[in-house]
C-alpha cells in the first residue's frame, strides 16, 4: 500500500468516523444497543487509526525538516543530535506505518463478533480433563486482562477438580478477532501428580471457538426448532434436579441440537441452548461457505487425536509452540496464568505480514 494509498483511505475513513458520530449523538441509537455497541467500538478503532495517521504524518515532516538542517550544519554536536533524532523517528515512523497498514486491512467479517467458546477433554482420561480446566481459567484471566466480560453458559465438572465440558461466552472489543487462533486441538507433555513413575504423559483437549449469531441472521424460521423439556442431572442446586427446567432445542432442517441444564430457570436454560445453537449453526454455514471458496486454511478441532495438534504446552520444557505458525514462548507459567499474548501477538504478527503480502502481490 502506497503513502497515496493510504492518505486516499483514510480521507475515506474520516467520512465514516464522522457519521459515526452523528449517528452515536443520537437518541435513537439507544433504541437498539447492540448497534450501538459495534458503533461505538468502530467509531474507537477509527480514532486510534487516526492518531497514529497522525503522528505518522509528523514523523515523516520532522525527518524531513532534520534532513535539511542536517545538510547546513557544520556544528559537529549538533550533528549528532539531528542524527540521532533521525533514527528515533525513522524507527517510531516504520512501526506506525506497519499499524496503519494493518489497521486498512480488510476485516474478518466475525471480527466485530462476541463469541461462544467450547473446551473438552479429548483424549487422555483424567489428565486431560484437569488440563481442559487450567486450560479454561487461563481464559478467564485472559479475558479479564482484555476487560471481556464472561459469562459461563454451561459446565460440567470431574470428581478430581478437572472438566468434562464448559461453554462460556466472551463479550467486548476485538473478542473474536484474538480468540479465533485457538479453535483446535491444544496437546499438553508433563508428568501427571497421579504418575508414580515420572512418565510424560501427553493429553489433548478440543477448543473451539464460534461467533456468536442470531436467528435473523441465519434465516431461521420458528417452526424449524424443537424444543424439548427434561429433568436435569447431575450435581445442582435445590429444585435443579426436581422440575423439569432442563431444554434440549433441535434445529430439525440440519439435526443439531443442543441441550442446557445449568440454569434452575427453564427460561434461562432455553435461552442459553438457542445462543449455543445459534453459533454453531453459523459456524457450519461459514465453514461450507469457506470450503467452497476454498479460502480458509485454518485447522479445525478435529477428533482430539495426539496426532492432531495446533499447540503444544511442553512442562518439563517449559515451552508452548504453536505449530500452524511455527511461534514458541519459553515462558509457560505465564501462559498458563492467562498471558496468551505471548503467543498470540507473534501469530497476529505473521498473518498481518500475510495479508499484506498478499494485497501488495508478493
Amino acid at each position: 500500500m502506497t503513502p497515496a494509498d493510504i492518505q486516499n483511505h483514510i480521507k475515506n475513513l474520516r467520512i465514516r468516523g464522522r457519521e459515526l458520530e452523528n449517528s452515536l449523538s443520537s437518541p435513537d441509537i439507544f433504541n437498539d444497543m447492540a448497534q450501538f455497541r459495534r458503533m461505538s467500538q468502530e467509531l474507537s478503532k477509527l480514532n486510534t487509526l487516526f492518531a497514529d495517521f497522525d503522528r505518522w504524518k509528523n514523523l515523516l515532516d520532522s525527518i524531513e525538516s532534520d534532513k535539511e538542517l542536517l545538510i547546513a550544519e557544520t556544528d559537529s554536536e549538533m550533528r549528532a543530535l539531528l542524527e540521532e533524532e533521525i533514527s528515533e523517528f525513522t524507527a517510531e515512523s516504520a512501526n506506525l506505518e506497519g499499524k496503519v497498514q494493518i489497521a486498512l486491512l480488510p476485516p474478518d467479517p466475525n471480527d466485530a463478533k462476541n463469541i461462544i467458546v467450547g473446551i473438552k477433554p479429548a483424549a487422555g482420561g483424567d489428565e486431560a480433563a484437569l488440563f481442559a480446566g487450567e486450560l479454561f481459567r487461563a481464559y478467564l484471566h485472559f479475558a479479564e486482562s482484555q476487560g471481556w466480560k464472561v459469562e459461563i453458559l454451561d459446565q460440567t465438572d470431574t470428581d478430581l477438580g478437572g472438566i468434562k465440558d464448559v461453554s462460556f461466552s466472551l463479550s467486548g472489543c476485538d473478542v473474536y478477532s484474538k480468540m479465533k487462533f485457538e479453535s483446535g486441538v491444544h496437546r499438553v507433555q508433563r508428568v501427571p501428580e497421579t504418575e508414580a513413575g515420572g512418565r510424560i504423559h501427553t493429553s489433548t483437549v478440543t477448543v473451539a471457538v464460534m461467533p456468536e449469531a442470531e436467528a435473523v441472521e441465519l434465516n431461521i424460521k420458528p417452526e424449524e426448532l424443537r424444543f424439548d423439556v427434561f429433568r436435569s442431572s447431575g450435581p445442582g442446586g435445590q429444585c435443579v434436579n426436581t422440575t423439569d427446567s432442563a431444554v434440549r432445542v433441535t434445529h430439525i432442517p440440519s439435526g443439531l441440537s443442543v441441550a442446557s441444564q445449568q440454569e434452575k430457570s427453564q427460561h434461562r436454560n432455553k435461552e442459553i441452548a438457542l445462543r449455543i445453537l445459534y453459533a454453531r449453526l453459523l459456524e457450519h454455514k461459514q465453514q461450507q461457505e469457506q470450503e467452497k471458496l476454498a479460502a480458509d486454511k485454518r485447522s479445525q478441532v478435529g477428533t482430539g487425536d495426539r496426532s492432531e495438534r495446533i499447540r503444544t504446552y511442553n512442562f518439563p520444557q517449559n515451552r508452548v509452540t504453536d505449530h500452524r505458525y511455527n511461534v514458541s514462548s519459553f515462558d509457560l507459567p505465564k501462559v498458563m496464568e492467562g498471558e496468551f499474548s505471548l503467543i498470540l501477538d507473534q501469530i497476529l504478527k505473521i498473518t498481518c505480514e500475510e495479508r499484506l503480502n498478499e494485497l501488495r502481490g508478493v
